[in-house]
Formats: C-alpha cells, sequence, structure tokens
C-alpha cells in the first residue's frame, strides 16, 4: 500500500493559467509542462492549462512531446531542449515545432531559433537569417528573480536582434519575467513554475496572486518515547536531552524527501513539528509535543507549509523539490482534485 499521497489541485491550476493570462495582456501563455509538469503530472496540467486558454504545450526532449501528442492530437507542442538528428523523423512525424541552438538546421519542422543573449546556455551567440521553416525566435532569462539589470541588457539585445522579423512569433519570458518585467511581452511567454502556484523568487506565491497547487501528505507511523541519551537515526544527529516523543513517517528520500530537509518542519495534525536526526532512505523522524496516536496525519507539504520553505532549509529551489518527488502507485500515490 502507498505509504504517502501527493494531491494535485487542478482548480488552483486553473487560477494560476487564468492570473497570468490576464498578466500577459494579449500575448499568449504557452505552458511548460516538462518534467512531468515540475512533478504535478504533465497530462492532467497541459489539458488544464489548455482549457484554461494557454495556447502551446512546451517540454524539454522529443520524448516527452510524442507522449503528449497521443493525449493532445491537435495543440501546438514546443520542444525546447536539443534534438538528436535520429529523433528528426518522428518530430517530424508528429507535427512538435523544435528550439534550435545551432546550425545545421532540420527540413520539414517548424523551427524556433534561439538566441544566447546572456544565460550561456543552449543557443547562438548571434541570429542567422531564419529558413524557410522557421515560425519563431527565442531567447531565455537568466536573472529577472536577482538582477534586473542584467535582464534588461538581455531584453534590449533581444528585442534588437528580432526587429528585422515582424513576421515571426518572438518570445523570452518566463514566470518571474510575466511578474516583474511587464516590457518582457513579446508574442508569446513560456510559464512554468508560475503555474503551479510555485514562487519564481522564493518568496510566498500569493504575494502574486498564486495558489500552490501541490500537496503532500502521509502520517505516522510509530511514535516512540527517547529517554535522555538515546539518539534516532544513522549517525546519532539527534540525541535526546531529556524525555522526548518523536514521531517516525514512512517517507524518506527515495521518495523525495531529501536527506537535507534535516531540521524542516511538517505538519503534524495540523501543527508544525521539526523534522529531527537523518533523513533515511524510506523514513524520518519528527519531534512530537507529547504521545500522539499511530496515523495521526502529517503535512509535508501543502496545508499552508510551502515547498518554498523546504528549499530554504536545503539550500535550493522550490522546483527542485516538487521535481524530485517520486510518484509510484507502490509508494506514493498521486491524485487529483479540481476545487
Amino acid at each position: 500500500m502507498p505509504r504517502s499521497e501527493v494531491t494535485i489541485n487542478l482548480g488552483a491550476l486553473r487560477r494560476n493559467t487564468r492570473r497570468l493570462i490576464a498578466l500577459l495582456d494579449g500575448s499568449e501563455l504557452w505552458a511548460v509542462v516538462k518534467a512531468d509538469a515540475y512533478g504535478h503530472g504533465a497530462v492532467d496540467a497541459g489539458r488544464v492549462a489548455l482549457e484554461e486558454g494557454a495556447r502551446a504545450l512546451c517540454v524539454t526532449t522529443v520524448g516527452e512531446g510524442l507522449a503528449l501528442r497521443i493525449r493532445f492530437p491537435e495543440s501546438r507542442i514546443i520542444v525546447m531542449g536539443p534534438c538528436d538528428e535520429s529523433d528528426v523523423g518522428s518530430t517530424s512525424d508528429a507535427h512538435l515545432e523544435l528550439a534550435v541552438a545551432q546550425a545545421p538546421f532540420p527540413d520539414g519542422i517548424p523551427l524556433h531559433l534561439k538566441l544566447d543573449t546572456g544565460m550561456g546556455r543552449f543557443g547562438m551567440t548571434e541570429l542567422p537569417a531564419p529558413p524557410p521553416n522557421a515560425v519563431g525566435l527565442m531567447s531565455h532569462f537568466a536573472t529577472v528573480d536577482s538582477d534586473r539589470d542584467f535582464a534588461e541588457r538581455q531584453l534590449d539585445r533581444f528585442r534588437a536582434a528580432v526587429a528585422a522579423y515582424p513576421h515571426l512569433e518572438a518570445h523570452i519570458a518566463n514566470s518571474a519575467a510575466v511578474l516583474r518585467l511587464p516590457s518582457c511581452q513579446f508574442s508569446a511567454a513560456r510559464c512554468g513554475v508560475a503555474l503551479y502556484g510555485l514562487s519564481p523568487f522564493g518568496t510566498d506565491p500569493i504575494e502574486d496572486g498564486l495558489e500552490p497547487v501541490l500537496s503532500w501528505r502521509s502520517e505516522l507511523g510509530q511514535v516512540k518515547l527517547l529517554a535522555p541519551g538515546e539518539s534516532t537515526g544513522y549517525g546519532r544527529r539527534f540525541v535526546a536531552e531529556r524525555p522526548t516523543w518523536i514521531g517516525l513517517v514512512p517517507v524518506g528520500y527515495a521518495d523525495g524527501f531529501r536527506r537535507d530537509l534535516t531540521g524542516a518542519e511538517v505538519l503534524v495534525d495540523g501543527e508544525r513539528r521539526r523534522v529531527v536526526g537523518t533523513v533515511s532512505m524510506d523514513s524520518f523522524a519528527v519531534e512530537l509535543p507529547g504521545e500522539l496516536l499511530r496515523g495521526t496525519p502529517v503535512t509535508l507539504i501543502g496545508d499552508g507549509l510551502l515547498a518554498e520553505e523546504h528549499a530554504r532549509v536545503a539550500c535550493t529551489i522550490n522546483y527542485e523539490i516538487t521535481t524530485g518527488i517520486r510518484s509510484s502507485p507502490l509508494r506514493t500515490e498521486r491524485a487529483f482534485v479540481d476545487g
């Protein structure tokens, strides 16, 4: 039986989609559903985003695009990652669009030429004359969440490069840019993290009118009393200084609850409690105020406990937290609600 459950609130995703479309003020929203929609389920997330007005789905690999094409036969699907030459045929057959970062450019596929304006990742240093099958010109921001001046320089370079090709779609904006840089709007914006109610700035999503979409819940599998001097977990990282009740939650780093989340908080019966000791592959310990019953509910993410909080403890970003959750019928179920 599964030992935890991830719940995806599609209603929240609907509202986030509408929020972003309103901010775009006429530019198209393209929903980024790569990496299984940041751990939220690409098929369901993509369906809801399209129903609410998104005009395309964006993925990283041809394989992701092919899987979605089966479910969305008429939708635009754009593959943003590099494509191996052996994938060109299947890309064309499935009517996928492809971002390209270097010549030679494949024929017979709608192409988005990618200009590197400062990200220092995939992209061309200079924009060549677009081939006849080009439909778009694109780039990607590096620092909207941290260095506005550099983002503005990227924007200026992109605007100058695409000015000669008004017949092609232009797109550079990500979630952070849509929320903080209105001048970034061209034909479309590629939004991922904000769709899922995760803040691109690591703050409370509600500050930008977003609702977290994912919740993750389990329960206490065992409760025990540690005497002074007794410990829990590998390496004895937590040693009780006084009689201490702990609860063992049957979720660990194999499920995506990371080893570096020692010290994070979870909700036990609605109250914040500290994770203590080393997180194991299949469990972690939480300090309790007293003896509680086995089966007492535990919220790992949700009910006001944000993925952003775990990210700060782990010194990472919120979408590494959600993409790391491993849904499996054998360990962690994923359920969808539309509330």
